[in-house]
């Protein structure tokens, strides 16, 4: 058995609130991982087998990242580490994944003192999906991170100048509401439609950078049906809501791709406003493009969600409802 010392630095942090009231941050993590932890000033001593030791330095640095991000750590926040670091590792063994490259450690995107990776195993393979495949088909419940990656994936891609050009699209479906009796031009009507889209680049970009990039129509945000009659080359292509794409506008969209450029299409299969959910690309085209090199489909689930912990108890109510029919 291989044991080993290690020193891991808490400089800047809040002590206080990292460990926990008595200590029990730091009790969770004695536990999982069966090894010696001792706190002394701001620098942690653990002592332990070597495999335990490494994910209990991973386990503190998502903690680490996780307290500069939302300002506090709470007994929750352990548990969620614990159980993402028990999930990756059965994502490297099924995926073949050495440690030293795996996404969890790879940062997509740094925003604002800040930076995005992928933090569940579905993530992981979606982020892994976009390196290999030039069109990828995301297909799952709301909150899962679809739409905030693929939109940082694209950021990323423009920052580093492998693309020129990113263009966000949605379908302006009516979702229980009449365009018509919306206040406004028809511009002022659809934003509402676009704006996760736009809040997703306000996260990522200074506002002085995002405004330029968009008066330089570097990057558009614009309703599906803008998008005939285009050729994107050198582009990053984000079709977004894509449940609510018809048949037709599917088609219309993925032909829009031209030379080395890239297109993820997200959408939620449960979530669909057209008239009659067979009118669907999304549930469509899945059908049609399986097996087709260069095209990758990822599917999330409701324990992929990142949001408010209760998102997923909302997710699961309406399954529930929809299986007692």
């Amino acid at each position: 058995m291989d044991i080993i010392e290690k020193k891991i630095e808490l400089s800047g942090i809040d002590l206080l609130n990292f460990c926990g009231v008595n200590d029990k941050n730091i009790e969770l993590i004695k536990e999982a991982f069966d090894s010696t932890i001792v706190v002394r000033g701001d620098t942690i001593f653990v002592k332990g087998e070597k495999s335990k030791i490494e994910n209990i330095e991973r386990a503190f640095e998502e903690l680490k990242f996780l307290q500069k991000r939302q300002g506090h750590i709470a007994p929750h926040d352990v548990e969620l580490i614990l159980d993402l670091l028990d999930n990756t590792k059965e994502f490297e063994i099924k995926n073949k994944v050495k440690p030293s490259t795996n996404e969890l450690q790879e940062i997509i995107l740094f925003k604002k003192n800040d930076f995005i990776k992928p933090r569940t195993t579905t993530q992981l393979e979606y982020v892994r999906k976009i390196k290999e495949n030039d069109i990828v088909f995301a297909i799952g419940p709301a909150g899962t991170g679809k739409t905030y990656l693929s939109v940082a994936f694209a950021v990323a891609a423009l920052k580093s100048k492998e693309i020129n050009k990113i263009v966000l699209a949605r379908p302006a479906v009516e979702a229980g509401e009449n365009l018509g009796f919306l206040p406004g031009d028809l511009s002022e009507k659809i934003d509402p439609y676009l704006r996760p889209l736009y809040d997703a680049l306000d996260d990522m970009l200074p506002n002085d950078k995002l405004r330029g990039y968009m008066e330089k129509n570097t990057i558009e945000v614009v309703p599906l049906a803008y998008m005939r009659g285009r050729t994107l080359n050198n582009a990053f292509i984000i079709l977004d809501e894509a449940q609510n794409a018809t048949t037709t506008q599917m088609k219309m969209f993925l032909t829009r791709i031209g030379a080395n450029s890239k297109a993820i299409i997200n959408g939620d299969v449960t979530q669909i406003d057209l008239p009659k959910k067979d009118m669907s690309g999304l549930i469509q085209i899945q059908e049609i493009l399986q097996g087709i090199e260069g095209i990758g489909f990822v599917y999330f689930n409701k324990t992929d969600v990142v949001r408010h912990k209760l998102v997923m108890d909302i997710i699961d109510a309406y399954e529930k409802l929809g299986n007692g029919k």
